[in-house]
């Protein structure tokens, strides 16, 4: 018996039951999706530090006009405040100071001036000789007192010592380098040989630019020291 031609395929019914797929692994829960691992790639290099050091830190950021550049050494830097200036323990004076004291100084010696020419101004009443006598007598005693006037003051011993009647009522005094006391005979080279003579007087011939300079030096010396207190190395401080 003769089997005929095969049967076509049928469709499959979706309804009807297949072969059992086996079991199934339940479906992950919808949700943000991990990223996929990416291949790893050439890592940068890491700074590296010596041993022992700190990390730095991020520079300050620059405020407009304010100097970027690098700090100056510590001798150009703006001082806050400024000590005074001492020698020996004692603060020095300061050039008013020195400059007030002359000038009582010289306030002080104008009252003999005063009176010798009164008293020479009354006796030229009753006689032109005797007032001419009396000139020359108050003169020659007023180139006394004006020689005499500091040195004489100065070699007080304690406190006083190194002190005019001006130095005095401004609270400052001569000191000598050596720490000895002022004598008569270092008052003396100081404030009439090199002082007064040497430069008030020989630097009067020319034009007293050796005076006006000896007396402004103080101004820019770290010691406010004149040129007359070089020479003979003493300073001017506060009492």
């Amino acid at each position: 018996m003769e089997s005929g031609p095969p049967a076509p395929d049928r469709p499959r019914d979706p309804e009807s039951p297949g072969p059992d797929p086996g079991p199934q692994s339940p479906a992950p829960p919808p949700g943000p999706q991990a990223p996929a691992p990416q291949a790893p790639g050439p890592e940068a290099p890491q700074p590296t530090e010596a041993p022992g050091t700190l990390p730095k830190a991020p520079p300050a950021p620059e405020t407009p006009g304010s100097y970027g550049g690098p700090v100056p050494p510590g001798g150009w830097e703006q001082p806050i405040g400024q000590a005074p200036h001492v020698f020996a323990g004692a603060e020095l004076s300061g050039w008013w100071r020195r400059v007030g004291a002359q000038i009582l100084d010289g306030l002080i010696l104008t009252i003999p001036v005063i009176a010798i020419v009164v008293l020479v101004v009354v006796v030229a009443a009753g006689s032109d000789v005797g007032a001419v006598v009396t000139g020359i007598v108050g003169s020659l005693a007023y180139v006394v007192v004006a020689i005499f006037y500091a040195p004489f003051l100065m070699k007080r011993p304690g406190a006083h010592n190194g002190q005019t009647w001006g130095r005095q009522a401004l609270d400052i005094r001569v000191v000598h380098d050596t720490g000895e006391e002022v004598t008569l005979g270092y008052a003396f080279l100081r404030e009439i040989v090199v002082k007064y003579f040497l430069f008030n007087f020989i630097g009067g011939f020319f034009f007293s630019i050796p005076t006006i300079v000896n007396y402004l030096w103080p101004l820019w010396d770290d010691e406010n020291r004149c040129l007359h207190d070089m020479i003979v190395k003493s300073h001017v401080v506060r009492t």
